[in-house]
């Protein structure tokens, strides 16, 4: 009887910056059969000075126009230099690869951060992650290349590492330990939009203080058995080919030497971490007191021109959030250098410079996939198709008479759906604070309710579609630390990776809010779920 062997084929994965740009040109001819059929939405805006609404029409714009095609072409270079994960991503780099090209961030991971049980570890990344959207996005630009160093350094694979790092900042999106740019970028609309209904009502900053906080800690214990019980098995552990080291080689080992050179880098190693923490907290110190107003030079970094704190240090022109990635930079810098000086392992600037520029070395195809990402996205917005589909999601709700618990369900997963066209929260809750708002009033329920509602339902899918920005440091990384070439990390892959996370999360995003209301806890200082 003869066997019969089966054929397999060998599978063929496109790299993910090909992927990106078939979904460029896809959205291309798609917009330019949308605007053929006249697709478009109508959404209410709010007239601050009348307190009323008005009524906005959005169309799908052509790009197979002659002046789509002319805005593709002429604005290639613009889309590239402004695309928000670039900047950040640089600048973060600099500081944490000279950190890391001059061992400070090896020796304090090897020294101090080893030592930490793996659950911990991984809560400790994401309970940092999870809070990071404080301060908007830099969370996805500092965190995902310095998880992915600790990992690997402490053994384990980098691209647990990373994922634990974009996990944690994604899918808790706007939850946090404190009153952050969140509130600030919501509260406007939701105050404006719950003047439709009560002239008195009053939204204050603190508002969702209590819930954000319980839901940081909830969010990241949840998340924490996710990625050690879930995925990474999945991933399994990070091995090298060592095949080029296996042939057999000879010599006198002279153990006094050995054991002489190793105390002498302990005792270099040492001295080097203490230079590290005195230059760390200098700079700590110098940072604290720029956030402090009404001192001598003091108040560096806020926007003396708004009247709150919160303001000040959040609003749209703070120099200390728009300068955030830049300061932490400054610190692995000054951290990494002290380091280097008092281990040793520098001499001079051009050994600086030469142990960090290798550190760049393996970059080169992250920023190649920006300049592809950054034009999709930027065809994708001109488009109008997400802001159509998120109309549409908006106004579905005012054709459903529904109260209580189901209001909230059905306006989470609208939120939700809508994530996955447009990710800019302030944009989203713009088109949807006049209809929800309203209608949670109506039905009794608060309208700071109605914005932990549009926190949960954009944190839920904010990580699991590519039309999100940072998604493409996340992809990127991975295909870095990917040991199998021709087996890239594609769009399917990825969110193949983490859709355990994403639907777990969404669940627990679920049970917080809809437990929450049942049982009627305050959300922040005397607030609560019903007015």
């Amino acid at each position: 009887m003869k066997e019969h062997r089966k054929l397999k084929l060998k599978k063929f994965y496109f790299h993910p910056i090909t992927v990106f740009l078939f979904l460029t040109v896809f959205v291309i001819f798609l917009s330019g059969i949308l605007s053929a059929f006249e697709m478009q939405a109508t959404y209410n805006t709010i007239n601050e000075n009348a307190k009323d609404l008005e009524p906005t029409l959005v169309a799908v714009e052509n790009l197979l126009s002659f002046d789509g095609l002319k805005f593709i072409i002429s604005n290639a270079t613009k889309n590239f230099l402004s695309f928000a994960p670039l900047g950040t991503l640089l600048i973060s780099l600099l500081g944490i690869t000279i950190a890391e090209g001059l061992g400070f961030i090896e020796t304090l991971t090897r020294r101090h951060l080893s030592k930490i049980p793996k659950m911990t570890l991984t809560f400790i990344v994401l309970f940092i992650a999870t809070t990071s959207s404080l301060i908007n996005e830099v969370g996805y630009a500092i965190l995902i290349p310095l998880a992915a160093l600790i990992y690997f350094i402490n053994g384990r694979n980098p691209i647990l590492g990373i994922t634990t790092a974009f996990c944690g900042v994604a899918f808790s999106y706007g939850v946090s330990l404190f009153v952050g740019s969140m509130e600030v970028s919501l509260m406007n609309y939701t105050q404006n939009a719950a003047f439709l209904i009560d002239e008195n009502m009053h939204i204050a900053l603190s508002s969702n203080l209590i819930f954000i906080i319980v839901a940081s800690i909830i969010l990241s214990i949840v998340g924490t058995i996710i990625i050690e019980k879930i995925i990474a098995p999945k991933i399994g552990k990070y091995k090298k080919d060592d095949g080029f080291s296996r042939t057999e080689q000879y010599s006198i080992i002279d153990t006094d030497l050995i054991e002489q050179q190793q105390i002498e880098k302990e005792k270099n190693e040492k001295r080097g971490l203490r230079f590290a923490l005195i230059a760390s907290i200098v700079v700590l110190l110098i940072f604290i007191y720029s956030l402090i107003p009404n001192l001598p030079y003091s108040g560096m970094l806020l926007d003396m021109t708004e009247d709150t704190y919160v303001n000040q240090l959040f609003g749209a022109n703070s120099y200390f959030q728009d300068g955030f990635s830049y300061l932490v930079s400054i610190f692995f810098i000054a951290s990494g250098i002290a380091y280097g000086l008092g281990s040793k392992s520098i001499k001079n600037d051009k050994e600086l410079i030469e142990k960090s520029s290798k550190k760049f070395s393996k970059l080169g195809s992250i920023f190649i996939l920006m300049f592809v990402v950054s034009q999709f996205i930027a065809v994708f917005r001109r488009s109008n198709i997400g802001v159509v589909i998120t109309a549409w999601c908006a106004n579905l709700l005012n054709y459903i008479d529904i109260t209580g618990i189901p209001l909230i369900l059905l306006a989470l997963l609208l939120i939700a759906l809508s994530n996955f066209f447009l990710t800019s929260t302030a944009n989203k809750w713009y088109i949807f604070a006049p209809v929800v708002v309203p209608m949670f009033m109506q039905s009794n329920i608060s309208p700071q309710f109605a914005q932990i509602v549009m926190r949960a339902g954009d944190s839920m899918t904010k990580g699991f579609t590519p039309l999100l920005a940072s998604f493409v440091i996340f992809i990127g990384y991975l295909n870095i630390y990917n040991l199998h070439k021709e087996r890239p990390y594609t769009i399917r892959k990825t969110l193949k990776l983490i859709s355990p996370y994403f639907l777990l999360i969404s669940l627990t995003w679920i049970l917080l809010i809809v437990g929450w209301y049942i049982i009627g806890l305050p959300i922040g200082p005397g607030v609560y779920p019903t007015i």
